[in-house]
C-alpha cells in the first residue's frame, strides 16, 4: 500500500469501539492511519467541522466517511476502494 493510507480512524485511547474498528482493519491486513484527538486538538475541531458532531470513532475510507464502527458500511466502503 502506498505511504499514504486510504484509510484513517479518528479515535482516542478510551474508546472502546476505536479499539475494535483498529483491531478490524488489522484482522484483514488493512493499513490505516490513526489520529488521536485527545492529543490533537486541531483534528478534534476538523472532524466536529466536518461532521457536525464530537463522536469517535470516524473512520475515513477514501472519499467516504463513516460515523462509529459500523461493519456493513466499512466493508462497503473497502469493497468500494478495492482494500477488501
Amino acid at each position: 500500500m502506498a505511504n499514504d493510507p486510504k484509510v484513517t480512524i479518528y479515535s482516542a485511547p478510551w474508546c472502546a469501539f476505536c479499539h475494535m474498528a483498529k483491531e478490524y482493519f488489522k484482522s484483514k491486513n488493512i493499513s490505516f492511519k490513526d489520529i488521536n484527538v485527545d492529543e490533537d486538538p486541531d483534528a478534534a475541531r476538523e472532524l466536529v467541522a466536518k461532521t457536525g458532531q464530537a463522536g469517535i470513532p470516524v473512520i475515513e475510507v477514501g472519499e467516504t466517511t463513516i460515523i462509529g464502527f459500523d461493519k456493513p458500511r466499512i466493508d462497503s466502503a473497502l469493497k468500494q476502494y478495492n482494500l477488501a
